[in-house]
């Protein structure tokens, strides 16, 4: 994983910009919004997203502003609400891996949906923009991540 300058759990009055890339040390730490019974909306996940990216190109932060957008948006509608969102960065080779916890043990799948015709998309927007996708399962759940490239600094 990546390296991040503010490592740990973002609190609701800490929207400021952060820096993605380290200047303390090379200890690989994800930026985390807690998500867990806190009620956050897709428009303040993709905020303090906006707010984690600032050292990625703008078409880059377009690209992982709508991975994230698309898997919350699934954990909202299919995996009993999202409980964690971390961003990271690796270096070399550069690429952003975002993930989603939820507390549902079902992966996503590609092109169906249980919500109608017009829905069942996000996934196949994720699996065209990321270089990899897939799925972790752990107790209480599943981790939903996708890496996206990025240009080096």
């Amino acid at each position: 994983m990546g390296v991040v300058a503010k490592a740990g759990v973002w609190q609701r009055e800490d929207l400021r910009r952060m820096d993605f890339t380290s200047q303390l040390d090379d200890v690989p730490k994800p930026l985390a919004l807690d998500l867990d019974g806190q009620g956050r909306s897709l428009a303040t996940i993709r905020r303090w997203t906006r707010n984690a990216l600032s050292a990625v190109t703008e078409d880059e932060a377009e690209d992982i502003l709508l991975l994230v957008n698309e898997l919350a948006s699934n954990a909202f509608d299919h995996g009993r609400s999202p409980r964690r969102l971390r961003l990271s960065r690796s270096m070399e080779p550069c690429f952003v891996r975002v993930e989603i916890d939820d507390a549902s043990p079902d992966p996503p799948t590609l092109g169906t949906s249980r919500l109608g015709g017009n829905r069942g998309r996000g996934m196949m927007l994720v699996n065209r923009l990321a270089k990899d996708w897939g799925v972790t399962h752990g107790p209480g759940g599943k981790t939903v991540w996708a890496e996206i490239t990025c240009e080096p600094l």
